[in-house]
């Protein structure tokens, strides 16, 4: 009885080190859950500053660009691109999230002007206009998005996005063209 005593004794150690070492294992999940959450609690937007690829596109661009300048509160760019392969197709577009937290996005293009706003507006349908600062704009209402659409010296600017009409009308009146050597607010 002597060994027998000895073995449970062995195996009683060896249970209270897997608790230890289990509870150990434990609470290095719940140190890296409670990171992982801190981390999750900040702004999960990446934000860019677009300015100076809106200048390098400038200088390429047959058009000048439009971007938002002086947006009030905390509109978020997040995303900024220049295609201009075809000098008579290029495109622009900078996206930007609201302080409401919508989407919305500038895209302008010299290229054919009906694919290019079926496309930027979602398959939105035209439902009216809408005055911008003095400048008339359509309406286009979507499943998604509503848009904005002007189509001024063979070149088609649409404001799109999730984001109410006024907010886009607000986003629209922002925008300004680009100026050689002038940087803007990213």
């Amino acid at each position: 009885m002597g060994d027998h005593g000895a073995v449970a004794e062995k195996r009683g150690i060896q249970t209270v080190r897997s608790m230890v070492f289990s509870l150990g294992v434990v609470g290095i999940v719940v140190v890296a859950l409670l990171i992982a959450g801190r981390h999750s609690a900040q702004d999960p937007v990446k934000r860019i500053d677009y300015s100076v690829k809106f200048q390098q596109a400038s200088q390429d661009a047959p058009y000048p660009l439009l971007a938002p300048t002086g947006l009030p509160g905390r509109w978020r760019a997040t995303s900024a691109e220049y295609q201009g392969m075809d000098p008579a197709a290029t495109a622009w577009h900078v996206g930007l999230i609201s302080p409401d937290g919508d989407y919305v996005a500038v895209e302008q293009s010299n290229g054919t002007p009906a694919p290019f706003v079926k496309d930027k507006s979602k398959n939105g349908t035209a439902v009216g206009e809408r005055d911008v600062a003095g400048e008339q704009w359509q309406t286009y209402d979507g499943d998604k998005y509503r848009s904005l659409v002007r189509t001024k010296d063979g070149v088609t600017t649409v404001v799109t996005g999730t984001a109410p009409y006024d907010a886009l009308a607000q986003f629209a009146a922002a925008l300004k063209p680009s100026v050689a050597g002038q940087p803007i607010n990213g």
